[in-house]
């Protein structure tokens, strides 16, 4: 019985340390970027980027002046190379700029993404820029929110990402991260 009357004075306080813990996770950083748990459920939005299905890329896609693509899944890095560990497909044309969606970015990852961004653009911020990943993907969130930081002006999040994509039967290709200039 004193084990028992023990057992109930004491889980007061561990529910009470439970909060505490998941506290010292931050899920978000001071300005607004996603920490962790990337592959997670996602808002509908995110600032300074419009939302798009599927339907309306295709639309883009075929319009007179179709958005650059940008995929921002992340590929491990290690010595000063990518390590080719799985197969991973995106859509044609694109672009894929892995580890510029990680919430706490490194100095080296925020100047490959401007440079890429540069480039995709052609040095013209007001250029339609299609940002994606998977679906539940932070990375892809996190991207847009950093286009919109340095300045580009027409950005689209594909919300579902490839998932969606392929799931629609559309093509996707093998790709390559782009090299770190």
């Amino acid at each position: 019985m004193s084990r028992l009357l023990a057992a109930a004075l004491c889980l007061p306080l561990l529910l009470a340390l439970l909060p505490v813990q998941a506290a010292e996770e931050q899920l978000f950083s001071a300005d607004g970027y996603r920490l962790t748990r990337y592959r997670s459920p996602t808002p509908p939005t995110v600032e300074g980027a419009q939302t798009i299905d599927t339907a309306t890329l295709q639309k883009m896609l075929a319009g007179q002046q179709p958005p650059a693509l940008i995929d921002v899944f992340r590929r491990p890095w290690l010595h000063g190379r990518f390590i080719d560990d799985e197969t991973h497909e995106n859509i044609p044309g694109s672009l894929w700029l892995a580890n510029v969606g990680e919430g706490a970015a490194e100095a080296q990852w925020l100047a490959y993404f401007a440079h890429y961004l540069k480039q995709a653009s052609g040095g013209d911020h007001a250029r339609a820029l299609v940002l994606y990943c998977k679906s539940d993907c932070w990375l892809s969130w996190n991207a847009s929110k950093r286009a919109a930081a340095l300045g580009y002006t027409r950005l689209y999040w594909y919300r579902d990402g490839i998932d969606a994509w392929r799931q629609a039967g559309l093509p996707v290709q093998t790709a390559t991260p782009e090299p770190l200039p």
